[in-house]
């Protein structure tokens, strides 16, 4: 019982567990490190490209905006303020909804491999938005495309999570084999819509499905921050019922922690950030899955510095990787999700290998 005990505690045992636990930083190095990440991200992602813009001139643009009267370059306020900015700021929102969902439902479903696209949010996505490309409102209706992508996410998440839902209560195993079967339904109608698309229409839906923050304005910043938030509080709300669930579902039930109600809550606030960044952004591949181990690599598994340290870190990762996108081979612009898997496959087998050798093997 005493194990139990300091679970439950959570904060005020992290510091003696944090060596047992496998952490190499301190929480507070971890938080400040992931900060520091995420403040390069967005000075270089703002101040890198054709027209360089360095830090002092960004902080006066950033002034004349808030009302001050500072004189600036024109040519650089237009590029920082209408295009790089928003930019970054959305590639900082996608990421954070990314690796926060990633790791949150890692937890929720006790499993290393979870990551947003288990409940079949990309893939419903995927069929919103190659609709919206292949009946031609993506082109005609303003945030068509983002618009339908958002709502297939949602849709799917909801058919996943009441088609496993039986007698008031979800099981773990039946939600994830239930968003296996519908991500497998989803693949094959975007097939056959493909199947059905002209070379143009083909051109598109590749473009979107490899990931790209292009076509970032503020309005669509606006738009998808809602969204982000609502996940990203929910999670941080939930960080206690997470830790607790790692010792199973029964046990955290004996520890006060109303299961299927922390399961809906995250679920529905997650896929709700999920589909915004997906719909934002297109499929960006490896973030939700990765950025939460390397969290937990250096900080531990406590929930209390996991979600906070993945959502700066991942706002930093697709910023730095949208940046190399844009820049590595200049003027054509690589997709940002070709980029994310490249970085994150092979650090992906590393953690494989890595934590094979630890344990002496899967048995």
């Amino acid at each position: 019982m005493s194990t139990l005990t300091n679970v439950a505690a959570g904060g005020r045992v992290a510091g003696r567990r944090r060596r047992t636990d496998g952490a190499l930083l301190a929480p507070s190095v971890v938080l400040a490190g992931s900060a520091a990440l995420l403040l390069v991200a967005v000075v270089l992602g703002v101040g890198v490209g054709a027209v360089s813009i360095a830090p002092w001139d960004t902080a006066r643009i950033l002034l004349g905006h808030a009302g001050l009267t500072v004189d600036v370059d024109p040519q650089q306020d237009a590029i920082l303020w209408a295009i790089r900015l928003p930019r970054v700021v959305l590639g900082v929102l996608v990421g954070g909804a990314l690796a926060v969902s990633g790791a949150a439902l890692q937890g929720v479903f006790r499993n290393p491999l979870a990551d947003p696209t288990i409940v079949g949010v990309a893939s419903g996505a995927s069929v919103g938005a190659v609709a919206a490309i292949l009946f031609g409102f993506a082109g005609v209706i303003h945030g068509g495309l983002q618009g339908a992508a958002f709502c297939g996410g949602v849709v799917a998440v909801l058919v996943v999570y009441g088609l496993a839902r039986h007698e008031g209560r979800t099981e773990t195993v039946t939600l994830v084999l239930v968003g296996v079967a519908v991500t497998a339904i989803a693949g094959a109608l975007v097939g056959l819509m493909i199947a059905s698309a002209d070379d143009e229409q083909l051109r598109d839906i590749v473009f979107w499905s490899l990931g790209s923050l292009g076509g970032a304005t503020w309005p669509l910043v606006l738009a998808t921050a809602p969204f982000v938030v609502i996940g990203v509080v929910a999670a941080l709300t939930q960080t206690r019922a997470l830790d607790l669930l790692a010792l199973g579902e029964r046990e955290a039930a004996h520890l006060g922690i109303e299961v299927e109600r922390v399961r809906l809550l995250l679920v529905v606030a997650l896929a709700l950030a999920t589909s915004a960044a997906v719909a934002a952004a297109g499929i960006v591949a490896f973030v939700g899955l990765i950025v939460p181990h390397l969290v937990r690599l250096v900080a531990g598994p406590s929930h209390r510095i996991v979600l906070p340290a993945s959502l700066l870190a991942g706002g930093a990762v697709v910023a730095l990787a949208d940046l190399v996108a844009r820049t590595v081979a200049a003027p054509v612009e690589l997709p940002l999700g070709v980029v994310t898997a490249l970085a994150g496959g092979p650090l992906f087998l590393w953690l494989v290998l890595r934590t094979r050798h630890a344990h002496g093997g899967w048995a």
